[in-house]
């Protein structure tokens, strides 16, 4: 069974995957983590990713709830605009798992 860690990353990185697909379509693209990504996603993702996997707060909060905010703001604001893209996307598409782990 996948820990919360890694399924928050996997969450990441199905939220990233749409974003550079929908907004990234004539970038170059290659594969990392199982997805087709350009160069500037597939930097925001190992940042994402590093930055949940060492979050020191158990359970860890919603990003946006959270008091300490380990993302630098450039990121911070790069990951918001990922998540409120990505999120419309799931909802207009239908994808219920990724909507409820995205409200929850």
């Amino acid at each position: 069974m996948a820990s919360k860690v890694e399924k928050d990353i996997d969450v990441l990185r199905q939220f990233i995957e749409i974003y550079c697909r929908t907004k990234h379509k004539d970038a170059e693209k290659t594969r990392y983590m199982g997805v087709e990504l350009c160069s500037e996603c597939r930097e925001t993702l190992e940042y994402a990713a590093h930055r949940r996997e060492v979050c020191p707060l158990k359970p860890k909060p919603t990003c946006k709830n959270c008091e300490i905010h380990c993302y630098k703001p450039d990121q911070r604001q790069r990951i918001k605009e990922i998540m409120r893209h990505s999120g419309k996307y799931v909802i207009l598409h239908g994808r219920l798992d990724l909507i409820y782990h995205y409200l929850f």
